[in-house]
């Protein structure tokens, strides 16, 4: 596997979970074959930075180990942070709370794409724990 190809498509999958996230209401009125659809496509999201995790173990590549791990680490962050504002916002301006939930839907991209945002998390959560577990070997 070229790891070109890999960040390709892994950035190809962020684009389209990302837009999608971003129509309003979009994951919670699909029901059927298209529910199954963004389903699949937010667990498709996650094969390609696997898939880097398992090359660079095979290649003892140490800097698309850490790559994973602080994209990892930097959208869990961001997500946790950027939820608790959201959170706190409730009593300031409703473009405030608009702004956020954006930075949001950018941050934990597919979190909003399949409406599982405890599945997006997890698996982000795998990727780190995966990523260091890697890294501690080396």
């Amino acid at each position: 596997m070229n790891r070109k190809n890999l960040f390709a498509a892994w950035g190809g999958l962020f684009i389209i979970c990302a837009g999608l996230g971003f129509i309003p209401g979009f994951a919670e009125e699909v029901a059927g074959a298209l529910w199954a659809l963004l389903v699949l496509l937010s667990l498709a999201f996650f094969v390609p930075p696997a898939l880097l995790l398992y090359v660079a173990h095979r290649d003892r590549d140490v800097h698309t180990l850490k790559l994973v791990r602080n994209l990892s680490a930097l959208s869990l962050g961001l997500t946790l942070a950027v939820l608790v504002g959201n959170v706190l916002s409730a009593l300031g301006p409703e473009l405030l709370g608009t702004l956020l939930h954006c930075i949001l839907i950018v941050v934990s991209t597919p979190m909003l794409c399949s409406g599982y945002w405890a599945l997006s998390l997890f698996l982000w959560a795998c990727l780190l724990m995966v990523s260091l577990t890697l890294l501690r070997k080396r």
